[in-house]
């Protein structure tokens, strides 16, 4: 673990040298990365401050400090939002479109720098291993733990779940007749406040039940699916199962895949779930 981290550690040190973040002044600018970041991101459109504050994971009280610099320096606007007081919207102001179009231009001009004495090939390497480092990075932000079904969180992934059901099946599912599902642990998986998965295991004499297993369309390609039910699979070993089994619909081919790839195998329905087309099961060691 100690050599992993250290090249972990050295990797950010090229990377933050090479982006320019060691400036005092970034990218030319005058003001330091945070600032020029949190600018960048308010965006042509504007943008809620508890928004901006989520997505970019900054404590509140130095999220307002950069605000009120920049506000300060008539880059931006922070007044409420229209229709409700409570909400706080931050919008650029004509200085600052000009400065983030700026911005945009010496961005590019560091990010072409960087590449420039690079083959073609090695750029297609560089720039798809970025992407991976970007989707790994991603998958380690998120936080997969218990939640109480009956929480808002739980409830809006299980009715997101639904929703897909029902698009993906061309209209065709109803909650109402599909099998009530009473997990004895369910998993929701949040990336900073926002919920992304869900995944619930039920408990039965000597076997286990996956249920509502999904993950939000923006998150997939991140591992999550593949995680939550790695450990809801682990919860079944604890509670004495020999096999978890699940069912699912034809229409969820993805979820297919990634049960067989993991170890699961079809069988004859062992229940009477309506929506489903095919059953499946995995042994426990």
């Amino acid at each position: 673990m100690r050599a992993t981290i250290a090249k972990v550690r050295r990797f950010n040190r090229t990377v933050t040298q090479r982006a320019g973040a060691l400036e005092a002044g970034f990218l030319g600018l005058g003001r330091p990365l945070g600032a020029a970041r949190v600018l960048w991101e308010v965006g042509p459109e504007g943008c809620e401050v508890r928004a901006l504050r989520r997505r970019l994971a900054l404590d509140s009280g130095y999220l307002s400090r950069l605000l009120r610099g920049l506000e300060a320096e008539g880059l931006v606007a922070v007044a409420p939002a229209a229709g409700d007081r409570r909400r706080r919207m931050v919008t650029l102001t004509a200085a600052g479109r000009a400065e983030r179009a700026e911005l945009d231009a010496r961005s590019d001009a560091v990010a072409e720098a960087m590449i420039a004495n690079l083959l073609p090939e090695q750029q297609d390497r560089l720039v798809a291993a970025m992407g991976q480092v970007e989707r790994l990075l991603a998958a380690a932000e998120v936080e997969v733990g218990p939640a109480d079904p009956e929480e808002p969180d739980s409830r809006r992934c299980v009715a997101a779940y639904f929703a897909e059901l029902d698009a993906r099946s061309g209209g065709s599912f109803d909650p109402v007749t599909s099998r009530p599902a009473h997990p004895d642990l369910l998993l929701v998986a949040r990336r900073g406040e926002e919920a992304i998965g869900c995944g619930g295991v039920t408990h039965h004499e000597g076997w286990s039940e996956v249920k509502r297993l999904w993950v939000a369309p923006e998150a997939r390609g991140l591992g999550l699916a593949r995680r939550m039910l790695a450990e809801l699979e682990a919860d079944a070993v604890r509670h004495g199962a020999a096999a978890v089994r699940l069912d699912t619909s034809r229409h969820l081919t993805e979820a297919m895949a990634l049960y067989r790839s993991v170890g699961y195998r079809e069988i004859p329905p062992f229940n009477d779930e309506v929506f489903a087309d095919h059953w499946f099961e995995k042994r426990l060691g």
